[in-house]
């Protein structure tokens, strides 16, 4: 009869090492997921705030109080593009997001470039080629954000 008792202890023992073993893998899956989302999550934030700084720089050299000639108009311009970190932030994202991300967020480099190349011929804040620009890049940056947010699992 002894071995009975001894038995059901050494079953009760398994059973209950198995179930905190159950417990803490699925409590590091739900950390590891969390660490994953949170990463993407600084990853996104850090592409958005290069955008709109390289944005927010060109626009300064363009449209701000010193006058340019052509061809130091259109360094000027390529230079505060490429100052703001766009390149590295995308290149970042592009390790760690999934595909549908990288898509919208090259759409939104692009933009950004071709804003860049308006800017840079000299267009001004009423034409036609900056607005038709300036409403482009808007679009696809909001498109990136909405499937950020998705991808965050943040759809609001």
């Amino acid at each position: 009869m002894e071995w009975m008792t001894l038995a059901g202890t050494g079953l009760g023992a398994l059973v209950g090492v198995g179930a905190t073993l159950l417990a803490e893998r699925a409590r590091w899956r739900r950390d590891s997921a969390e660490r994953a989302r949170q990463e993407r999550k600084e990853i996104y934030v850090a592409c958005l705030t290069a955008f709109r700084q390289a944005h927010e720089s060109m626009r300064a050299v363009a449209f701000g109080d010193q006058r340019w000639e052509a061809p130091a108009l259109d360094a000027a311009v390529r230079e505060a593009l490429r100052a703001s970190g766009c390149n590295e932030a995308r290149d970042t994202a592009a390790l760690f997001a999934a595909p549908e991300i990288v898509a919208a967020i090259d759409d939104a480099f692009y933009s950004l470039r071709r804003l860049m190349d308006v800017l840079a011929s000299g267009n001004g804040l009423g034409s036609a080629a900056f607005q038709e620009a300036q409403m482009a890049h808007r679009s696809a940056v909001k498109l990136a954000q909405a499937a950020m947010r998705r991808d965050l699992g943040s759809d609001a």
